[in-house]
């Protein structure tokens, strides 16, 4: 492990001085390695959903495992759309003159060295590895035990690429075990050698790196996300919305887990949601007036309301205008992504202004959550943190800066 590190350390000194046509280079020359050993990544990846399988392992635990045609595909468009956007590094953020003469630049600068320790998403090496290249940072990825061949296969991927565009295979490694102690050995920092931790997986394992890391950790802990449907809502807009956004993947951490309905439009929005979410396999879990709108609403306990449950389960509750459904936000949320759906613009201020997360919208679904579609080509994960980076995590996020300072020979009086 501690040898992991000390590669990616010379790994990073190289990387961040590459210039972008070196970088993206590797990036094109990656995708074109992940298309030519699709065939085997998704072999290694059917064998893993067996196994997962036979754990009786939850469906949304083996979506996101999962690895078809089309999303090995798209693993490989990210890196082509990575390589597209804009370089980060180097850009000059501010600068300024100071009276006796000294010019005063701020930079950006990569990061150095970020290990991503992530479980069941094998898709998170391609994204990761691609966005650190690009940001000039090295990477050691740690990927869990459900995914761990199909993953070493895409890193090997990765690595052929770098190798093509003349930039060391060490800017990308896996961590060649996925034993627990590797995790602890990151957590420590691999002898100074790791500058930034972001984890990608379940509720244990974030929580084990929040309260262990010995170095700055990018991470939210629970993406407890909700919709609040405002008196004002355009009903059919409103239905379609709450669907989108709690079933077309539940297993995500943009997907919905609560909806509260203003108390004003219940007549026209409570019956119709409750309705629509059923009939698409949901369990809605609800408070007394959602269990008297429909038979089949389940009675919601306390614990509902600050459950993320990843799987075909809403909580619902109605409640008396946007000042009451921030208040819920601010009581059980996890400061993750949450909506509204409202034609009143006073409402939808409001609500953008004063809920404190790290992504709010108006009438859109909270599965926009995702770095792709905020634009980053990928992302290596969502931080839910005030410092540094906030929301998805894409290259910008990778980067810190510094500052540039040159005289003339001015000394301090």
């Amino acid at each position: 492990m501690l040898e992991l590190g000390k590669n990616a350390r010379k790994a990073a000194r190289i990387l961040a001085l590459a210039p972008t046509v070196q970088k993206n280079a590797a990036l094109l020359a990656m995708a074109d390695a992940i298309r030519k050993g699709s065939a085997g990544i998704i072999i290694a990846n059917r064998a893993e959903i067996a196994v997962a399988n036979e754990k009786n392992l939850k469906d949304s635990f083996i979506d996101r495992l999962s690895l078809t045609e089309d999303r090995v595909e798209a693993m490989a468009k990210g890196l082509e759309d990575i390589a597209a956007l804009p370089d980060p590094v180097g850009t000059t953020l501010s600068e300024w003159t100071r009276p006796n003469g000294m010019k005063i630049s701020r930079v950006r600068v990569p990061i150095g060295v970020i290990g991503i320790i992530f479980e069941s998403r094998p898709n998170v090496a391609a994204d990761a590895g691609a966005l650190c290249v690009k940001s000039g940072n090295a990477t050691i990825l740690r990927g869990g035990s459900d995914g761990f061949q199909s993953s070493r296969l895409i890193v090997e991927a990765l690595q052929e690429g770098l190798e093509r565009a003349g930039l060391p295979r060490e800017a990308i490694q896996m961590v060649p075990t996925s034993d627990r102690a590797s995790v602890g050995d990151m957590l420590a920092g691999l002898g100074g050698t790791i500058d930034l931790i972001v984890p990608r997986g379940g509720k244990n394992l974030v929580a084990r790196v929040q309260a262990e890391a010995k170095v700055p950790v990018f991470s939210h802990l629970e993406g407890i996300c909700h919709i609040y449907v405002d008196r004002s809502a355009n009903p059919v807009m409103a239905r379609d919305i709450v669907l989108n956004a709690k079933m077309r993947r539940t297993g995500v951490c943009g997907s919905a887990e609560t909806i509260l309905i203003d108390r004003a439009g219940a007549t026209v929005n409570l019956r119709p949601i409750i309705r629509t979410l059923i009939d698409a396999g949901c369990e809605v879990r609800g408070d007394a007036e959602a269990q008297a709108a429909d038979v089949n609403v389940k009675p919601a306990s306390e614990d509902d309301w600050s459950t993320e449950y990843l799987d075909s389960i809403v909580s619902l509750r109605v409640i008396n205008g946007v000042d009451e459904a921030m208040a819920h936000i601010a009581k059980y949320g996890s400061q993750h992504t949450d909506a509204i759906v409202a034609d009143d613009s006073g409402a939808a201020t409001r609500f953008l202004n004063e809920v404190d997360s790290a992504i709010v919208l108006h009438n859109a679904s909270t599965q926009f959550a995702d770095g792709g579609e905020f634009g980053f080509g990928a992302e290596i994960g969502i931080a839910t943190g005030k410092l540094h980076a906030r929301g998805p995590v894409g290259l910008e996020q990778l980067t810190t800066f510094k500052y540039q300072v040159r005289g003339s020979g001015q000394i301090r009086p």
